[in-house]
């Protein structure tokens, strides 16, 4: 008979689901305790194949909820598709047409053709640029925190002063976005990020939705500007490049940047804040990185997005029949690549809910699967997670949480809204 999880309520015959497994397609699963949800997926990757969801509460799908099934499906691009799209609800054929197509929704050439403009563009010249501004950004970024609160923090909010700033302000600088437009361009990415996921079981998208299109708009004018006038920048290099002879539209240029900012910058903010989480609840394991962080830093932020798992899952559409996890699947159907579960396959990691940054071998998929859609920004990712740590617990010691979380329901991100933190005597 299969183990009863908290919060869990029976399916009828005949419904998608199994057996004391709470429903994945339900918003209120989403909204339970983070133990109650992690015991679900646990529950989950004991049974013998994937576990079909949705019907009563949504579109159905099946969860990919194993290490060895998410790597899989990731890496076989022509069984399992990003197209139409990888996120729920499905962008609309409208909405693509408006504010054109993201890579993370392209399949074959397409997207292979986009990639490889992005990642020739990222010249060794601007890598070196880019790896010595992280560094300076996150020594700006403390330097005036501490100015700010000379005396010591007293419950101020790490994503407001801290956590956001971060990757935003990184990633202005690659691409060049000039001082005066950064404010506005701060705003939209929030709004077009917030209502990414469950929120009290609804979905919001016209806000979002407005603010996309004032994001691209923005971006787009700046695309126009570089080629006119180009400069050492990301936005100056891609202007530049050309696919099959013909550049890039302002809808395909539009769609990077908006990928590149909403993206680059929500997950790294997450990890920042669970980061900040995690080594305050581990006072044993921030003090074995403080003691030797040149040691232990790599560890230590590879753990950070393990343990954390930023984006939690991703979907995708079975373009052929094939078989994978002892189910076969049929085109047309959904799967749900859940690397929040990944993350924590026993299978894989010792003892996976501990957060030990010494552990080692550490295959997680906070950036992705592997294969055609792994994460561009992962490196860039990591070298600003190690930045920011090194200056934060290099100087201000006794930086800290001064509360819980405030987190935000959601199915498709790990989301942290605000963090309460303390720092000095």
């Amino acid at each position: 008979m299969a183990r009863r999880i908290p919060g869990a309520r029976g399916v009828p015959p005949g419904e998608a689901g199994a057996p004391g497994v709470p429903d994945l397609a339900d918003p209120s699963f989403w909204r339970l305790p983070r133990e109650e949800r992690l015991a679900a997926f646990a529950h989950l990757r004991t049974l013998p194949a994937p576990v079909r969801f949705g019907g009563r509460t949504g579109a159905p799908f099946h969860a990919l909820v194993r290490h060895a099934d998410v790597v899989a499906a990731s890496r076989r691009p022509r069984d399992f598709a990003s197209a139409p799209g990888v996120t729920t609800p499905e962008p609309a054929a409208w909405a693509k047409a408006l504010f054109g197509n993201s890579m993370v929704n392209m399949d074959g050439p397409d997207h292979a053709d986009l990639r490889r403009i992005v990642a020739r563009s990222f010249t060794p010249r601007l890598l070196a640029a880019t790896e010595v501004n992280v560094r300076a950004t996150a020594r700006r970024i403390v330097d005036e925190l501490l100015a700010r609160h000379p005396g010591g923090a007293r419950e101020a909010d790490f994503v407001k002063e801290v956590a956001s700033r971060m990757p935003f302000e990184v990633i202005c600088d690659l691409m060049g976005v000039p001082q005066g437009m950064r404010a506005g361009i701060a705003r939209r990415v929030d709004r077009a990020s917030e209502n990414v996921g469950v929120r009290r079981g609804l979905r919001v998208p016209g806000r979002g939705l407005r603010a996309l299109a004032h994001l691209q708009t923005s971006m787009v004018r700046l695309g126009r500007e570089r080629r006119r006038r180009p400069e050492g920048d990301l936005v100056s290099a891609l202007v530049s490049a050309d696919v099959h002879g013909r550049g890039l539209s302002g809808r395909q240029l539009g769609a990077f940047f908006s990928l590149l900012l909403v993206a680059g910058v929500e997950t790294t903010r997450n990890a920042l804040a669970h980061g900040l989480c995690l080594l305050s609840a581990h006072p044993e394991q921030r003090a074995l990185l403080e003691e030797d962080f040149d040691r232990h830093a790599d560890g230590a932020m590879e753990e950070i997005v393990r343990h954390s798992t930023p984006i939690i899952q991703f979907r995708r559409t079975v373009a052929a029949e094939c078989e994978l996890g002892g189910r076969v699947f049929r085109p047309g159907e959904k799967v749900v690549l859940y690397y929040a579960s990944a993350n924590r396959d026993e299978a894989v990691f010792a003892d996976p809910d501990a957060f030990d940054i010494t552990r080692d071998p550490n295959p997680h998929l906070g950036y992705g699967g592997g294969g055609p859609h792994y994460c561009l920004g992962a490196h860039l990712a990591r070298q600003e997670l190690k930045a920011l740590f090194g200056e934060l617990l290099g100087r201000p010691r006794g930086l800290r949480t001064a509360g819980p979380a405030g987190l935000v329901d959601s199915s498709f991100d790990n989301r942290v809204r605000s963090l309460p933190f303390t720092f000095g005597t």
